[in-house]
């Protein structure tokens, strides 16, 4: 497998004002691939997931579980086998570590299976501290000693079933204490747990493998540890945020477009959302449609008064999709006010809709005033994280001209092969440098 390559810089030329039309099928959870993938390693049988999405950070975690003796193998463009009869824990590549965040969901399998594993920090997207503490603690009452220096350290005698609170519903904590629990002797209760859509693919992974776990999709879940977990095979879930981002794309382009296999189960708080900025969806099944000519006019609160949207932790209206959020309430008419609670630089980004001609006002790290609709124009622009650079290419998209999004490898940590599949519905989008041929008959990303 090629490695993928971490220096590699990424542009989109980006030609706006195109309307969209077709179908498109989003791919799996990035964020549920990522844990899914990690605790593959809870076993030593043959593991084989599909709709894996084929983008930066997975090729990075397969990297890191190979660094480890897991044997890995594509067995199509989005299937992957992994085996992890023997495993070491070995020192990790820093470099790696550093690409992405998911390498911290490393801790809670490693230490089940190897009784230790040294971590050097976590990377991932800059938005702000993102705390690990609620990892430390989790795995602390599960048997774990840990030491912080320069890298973490974790180490057990044996793990051990316990009643744990979570200090704060995270999403990846959750994930680690599981995977722990799970190996654990004994019953563990997770309080104040995560319950997004990829931590319950995950639980329904590990129930696939043998495990006992109740209160999935609750903030308390019981995990009955102990089990001998076997081989499976799971497809993972669509991601429920790229839904979000095809919606507000095809908004403020005008476009028709027919999302298949949507989870729209997942998807009320960010329907409802999208309905309070005037744009409503169909569903068909599991599909979902936008037509055109929505009516785009932000409902105020009863009274009149300005309305806000919030992102809260799962069902709410998720803090992924906020970016998103924010440039398709440029394009609708009236004002709301944006809250995005979770990470204190996520918001910066908006300085970049600024100067393409949006109205809005940054009160604080964490709010930001939208009056619309506002003409945007092309610009120069930089993609800081995953989502505020797919919030960049919508943007452009819209704006009147040729954009240009430096930094466009970040969109592509979290988005497969997303100008291609935009191109093949209409959009105008130039990747420079160009794909590499893919063993599988498409193309994949240069290094991927």
């Amino acid at each position: 497998m090629a490695r993928a390559l971490p220096h590699e810089r990424i542009q989109y030329v980006v030609e706006g004002g195109f309307k969209l039309s077709g179908e498109i099928e989003p791919s799996g959870n990035k964020n549920a691939a990522l844990p899914i993938i990690a605790a593959s390693l809870l076993t030593d049988q043959r593991v084989e997931l599909s709709n894996v999405p084929r983008i930066r950070d997975v090729e990075a975690l397969v990297e890191l579980i190979q660094s480890v003796g897991a044997k890995v193998r594509w067995l199509g463009r989005n299937e992957l086998e992994i085996e992890a009869r023997e495993l070491r824990p070995a020192n990790l590549d820093p470099d790696l570590c550093a690409r992405i965040r998911a390498s911290i969901l490393l801790a809670g399998p490693m230490l089940a299976r190897c009784g230790e594993i040294t971590l050097p920090p976590p990377g991932g997207d800059v938005i702000g501290r993102r705390r690990v503490d609620t990892h430390f603690l989790a795995l602390e009452q599960l048997g774990a000693k840990i030491e912080v220096n320069s890298v973490y350290s974790f180490r057990t005698e044996g793990l051990r079933g316990a009643d744990v609170f979570l200090d704060e519903p995270s999403v990846t904590a959750t994930e680690n204490a599981l995977c722990a629990a799970v190996f654990a002797e004994g019953t563990t209760i997770l309080r104040n747990c995560a319950s997004e859509p990829h931590v319950q693919d995950l639980a329904r992974f590990l129930i696939a493998m043998g495990a006992r776990i109740e209160g999935v999709g609750t903030n308390m879940m019981t995990i009955h540890g102990g089990q001998r977990l076997s081989g499976a095979s799971h497809r993972i879930g669509p991601d429920h945020n790229e839904v979000g981002s095809l919606i507000g794309l095809a908004a403020v382009t005008g476009s028709e477009i027919t999302i298949r296999r949507a989870g729209v189960e997942h998807l009320r708080s960010t329907l409802m959302t999208f309905e309070r900025l005037g744009i409503r969806c169909q569903i068909d099944g599991d599909d979902l449609i936008i037509r055109s000519g929505q009516e785009m006019k932000i409902q105020p609160d009863f009274g009149g008064h300005i309305p806000k949207i919030e992102d809260q932790p799962w069902p709410a209206f998720p803090a992924d999709t906020m970016s998103i959020a924010i440039v398709t309430a440029t394009q609708c008419d009236g004002v709301v006010l944006m809250f995005e609670k979770m990470f204190e630089s996520r918001m910066f980004f908006v300085d970049k809709l600024i100067a393409m001609g949006a109205r809005i006002v940054l009160c604080d790290p964490h709010r930001a005033i939208v009056a619309g609709p506002s003409k945007l124009r092309a610009a120069q622009l930089e993609s800081p994280d995953i989502r505020a650079g797919m919030a960049m290419l919508i943007a452009a998209m819209c704006a009147e001209g040729t954009s240009v999004i430096n930094n466009a490898q970040q969109i592509e940590r979290g988005y497969e092969r997303i100008e291609e599949r935009l191109n093949a519905m209409g959009a105008r989008i130039t990747r420079i440098p160009p794909r590499t041929p893919s063993p599988f008959g498409e193309k994949v990303p240069a290094g991927g």
